[in-house]
């Protein structure tokens, strides 16, 4: 074999790895396991389940494992009493500035 051959043989090697490597990027999309061609934009979209939030729900899941991130409750302050023992008063009432009768202008 040439050196230009060994290239070549190099070359198409590299080219198969990098391929193969892109198909992986972005995951799995939902359709591996489409028997009827037909099926499978539909299956690709989420199979017509909320527009895929089920499915894309269920793939988050199992892409972070656990995590063991912590209760959100346990950094929520004391609730609110339902209602308050405050004496409301009435608003003030201010006259407003604004002209009604404008004579300057006609």
């Amino acid at each position: 074999m040439n050196p230009d051959e060994r290239d070549e043989s190099r070359i198409r090697e590299e080219e198969d790895a990098a391929a193969e490597q892109a198909g992986k990027i972005g995951g799995q999309g939902g359709a591996e396991n489409v028997e009827d061609e037909a099926e499978r934009p539909v299956a690709e979209a989420g199979g017509g389940e909320a527009e895929g939030f089920e499915e894309a729900e269920k793939q988050l899941i199992e892409n972070t494992g656990e995590l063991g991130s912590p209760d959100p409750s346990e950094h929520a302050g004391a609730p609110e009493a339902e209602r308050s023992d405050a004496e409301y008063g009435e608003a003030d009432h201010v006259e407003a500035s604004e002209v009604k009768d404008d004579d300057a202008g006609s």
